[in-house]
């Protein structure tokens, strides 16, 4: 498998399956329509929605059941990312190389196109569920339980995360912080896929330990990045951590501790899912794509 011409594959499906829940049309909302449109189609990595494909490709083939979720998924990601460049959070103007939401339109706008993104995804899932066979319901509302409990959770991390802004934390509270902030969705994202397609507990169990050892390595990753990453290839400035006092692993632990773990972390995420052979060899691919990565 060539694991970029693999991953270009679930960005198309995932962009064209976007495209069909955010229409622009004149109407008074027209505005906050292209707000949403601009930013959940600015061209980010799609990699939450892809792991959820990617995990249920594990274990069946026909993966419109799971698409909902990982639409739903991006819309959560996509209206974070909004919040989190506003002036009273990072007060980011770059992101993937073109102005945030609130540059290019205005805070109040980007305010409620990160709101509606992410009330969105529940009526996605909502209308899954509305059309699901009654064998499938059960299992449905419990991930959609679990969806909801874990979108709640990266919000706890966000809001921890700004209270913590220019002290020194302890480790446990770095990890609580990014475990919830960036761990809960990509968990979230290989635990639907993995239930959608009906993994057994011992798969679950598996499957959970790798999204989270790949969701702090994800996160170590992107500190390394505001450190010493190339701005024009991240598209948005280095250094605004260090700007606003944030503790991360490379402040804690300097650059060489916090790529230490990061090795540590993507070694023991691949252990996890190698169980299962050829079939996880994306996921395997995926977690060394996450180590090395420049943006």
């Amino acid at each position: 498998m060539e694991f970029q011409k693999k991953l270009k594959q679930y960005q198309e499906i995932i962009n064209s399956e976007l495209e069909k829940y955010i229409e622009t049309k004149k109407c008074p909302e027209d505005i906050l329509n292209c707000s949403m449109k601009y930013s959940l189609m600015a061209g980010g990595k799609r990699l939450r929605p892809i792991l959820v494909i990617a995990t249920y490709e594990i274990f069946k083939e026909n993966i419109e059941e799971c698409i909902p979720f990982a639409v739903a998924i991006e819309m959560v990601h996509n209206s974070s990312l909004i919040h989190d460049d506003l002036p009273g959070i990072d007060n980011d103007d770059f992101r993937h190389g073109k102005l945030t939401n609130h540059k290019q339109f205005n805070e109040a706008t980007a305010i409620l196109a990160g709101d509606r993104l992410l009330n969105n995804a529940y009526v996605v899932i909502s209308k899954n569920l509305e059309h699901s066979k009654s064998e499938e319901l059960v299992k449905k509302i419990k991930i959609f339980k679990e969806f909801s409990e874990e979108v709640d959770k990266m919000l706890i991390g966000e809001f921890v995360d700004t209270e913590v802004e220019g002290k020194q934390i302890s480790e446990e509270l770095l990890e609580y912080i990014h475990r919830h902030k960036t761990g809960a969705l990509l968990t979230l994202c290989v635990r639907m896929g993995a239930m959608l397609a009906d993994a057994s507990q011992e798969d679950l169990n598996r499957l959970t330990s790798y999204s989270e050892k790949i969701g702090l390595a994800y996160q170590i990753k992107d500190d390394i990045l505001s450190e010493e990453g190339n701005e024009e290839i991240l598209g948005k400035p280095v250094g605004n951590d260090k700007k606003l006092g944030k503790c991360t692993y490379v402040s804690k632990y300097g650059l060489s501790g916090a790529k230490e773990k990061l090795e540590k972390l993507t070694k023991e995420a691949i252990e996890e899912v190698q169980i299962y052979g050829k079939k996880a060899e994306f996921l395997i691919e995926l977690a060394k794509f996450i180590k090395e990565r420049n943006k």
